[in-house]
């Protein structure tokens, strides 16, 4: 078991306002594995634990039990299909099965397993050809660390429902290739924001988006890049965003 698997809350607990009505029965796995890249070590996110105990709330919140594991080589045959929903905040080669990838793969197509990605997600599984289309982009980088007032650009999505026109916060700011044509962009860097001589900067043509989602097959998938520092975890708004994008994900909203 993982040193973060934690109990579902107990006692009387008011959704999320993201959430609204829209709940379920059955579980998320959230998979915070760092593993080494194909090119050397990976970085440690000390937010981790921090976030499962916020991923569970959200969770709970939406009517699902949540386990935690920081090793998929310890999942038994059958976890991930199992899932109602899989969470991940990964970074380097996550060291799947092949069964393993075929149930992620399978089940989402399927619809019957959700995909939230959570922050360095992207930057994960580059030996594994598919997970770039099950993410929606692959990471190319982060130049930046700043605030920024993020565009949002469909308000009535579940994720931003709870925002006005535009959302403050502080983050990495994360650059993407191969982003999926068909992602549907949720918050975006205005262009003007970022310094584009500082080493390693480059625009791609979608711009710098940070949150997106779309569908994959008759599955759901719902991607942020925000989440690197601690104290995301600790705003509401925050919360509310990933709420609103696991309830996407559920089946609320177009």
């Amino acid at each position: 078991m993982s040193p973060w698997s934690l109990p579902r809350p107990v006692g009387d607990r008011a959704p999320l306002s993201s959430i609204r009505a829209v709940t379920r029965s059955g579980s998320l796995l959230y998979v915070t594995q760092c593993a080494p890249y194909l090119t050397g070590m990976a970085g440690v996110h000390g937010v981790l634990p921090q976030s499962a105990i916020g991923v569970a709330e959200v969770a709970s919140a939406a009517g699902l039990d949540t386990r935690v594991v920081n090793d998929v080589r310890d999942l038994e045959p059958g976890a991930i299909a199992s899932a109602r929903v899989v969470a991940l905040f990964t970074i380097g080669e996550t060291p799947w099965r092949d069964d393993q990838k075929a149930e992620l793969l399978d089940g989402v197509r399927a619809g019957r397993t959700s995909i939230v990605a959570i922050h360095a997600a992207t930057d994960s599984c580059y030996g594994w050809d598919d997970y770039g289309q099950l993410v929606g982009a692959r990471f190319d980088g982060h130049p930046w660390t700043q605030d920024v007032e993020l565009d949002v650009l469909e308000p009535s999505h579940p994720a931003l429902r709870h925002l006005g026109p535009t959302w403050r916060m502080r983050d990495e700011v994360y650059q993407f290739r191969d982003l999926r044509p068909d992602a549907r962009i949720l918050l975006r860097v205005p262009d003007d924001q970022l310094d584009h001589t500082v080493p390693g900067a480059k625009r791609p043509a979608f711009g710098f988006p940070l949150s997106w989602c779309f569908t994959e097959g008759s599955g759901r998938v719902f991607s942020t890049t925000l989440g690197h520092f601690p104290h995301a975890w600790e705003l509401p708004g925050y919360l509310d965003h990933l709420a609103g994008g696991l309830a996407w994900t559920l089946g609320d909203g177009d």
